[in-house]
């Protein structure tokens, strides 16, 4: 496993390359959003998705979210109308997870089989330039039914197994996950607030 620090304010280009090419490689990394730590990999490497389940000791019936660079990117990976484009547009990027119906192009493991997955556009320039190559899962750093926590070294010692990268820029002032809204049906609706 690999720390790199770095400054939540100022992006070092070197550390995102370097993580992007751990995810291109099929390793998960520990990167900081405008919420919580989260932890990433390639969603089009299913090995390394099923390992994200495995850190976390997720039931695979428990679907992950995933993250984009940017709004426009949405468009790859669901299927978004203009009225449901419309809410995204005023509330991304931020803290939260909208559930779109998603494209074919989304493996099935990430959304436990599952025709809608969860989008997320952070507020957070590291997290977003994670995802310029490709999507990556976005889930909060912990074990399934355990407390969410904003340091690395806490995460780490919580999860007790080692993640191919870690992005520390130290405690966040968060530990809630994003908000979820549901737009897969007529109207909006918060699943987790």
């Amino acid at each position: 496993m690999k720390i790199l620090k770095t400054n939540i304010n100022k992006i070092d280009e070197n550390i995102i390359d370097e993580a992007i090419e751990v995810l291109a490689n099929g390793g998960v990394v520990l990167y900081p959003t405008d919420t919580v730590y989260g932890l990433g990999a390639n969603i089009f490497d299913i090995r390394a998705v099923r390992n994200v389940f495995d850190i976390k000791q997720r039931s695979l019936l428990k679907p992950l979210s995933i993250l984009v660079s940017d709004v426009k990117a949405i468009d790859l990976v669901a299927k978004v109308s203009i009225e449901q484009k419309k809410v995204i547009n005023n509330h991304l990027p931020g803290p939260y997870t909208f559930i779109l119906k998603k494209r074919k192009i989304v493996p099935r493991v990430v959304t436990s089989g599952s025709n809608y997955v969860g989008i997320r556009v952070p507020d957070n320039e590291i997290a977003c330039r994670l995802a310029r190559l490709f999507p990556i899962t976005t889930t909060s750093a912990n074990l399934s039914d355990e407390d969410v926590l904003s340091c690395p070294d806490e995460i780490l010692d919580q999860l007790d197994c080692e993640v191919d990268l870690v992005i520390d820029v130290g405690e966040l002032n968060s530990n809630h996950a994003s908000k979820i809204v549901d737009l897969s049906g007529r109207n909006p609706k918060i699943i987790r607030k």
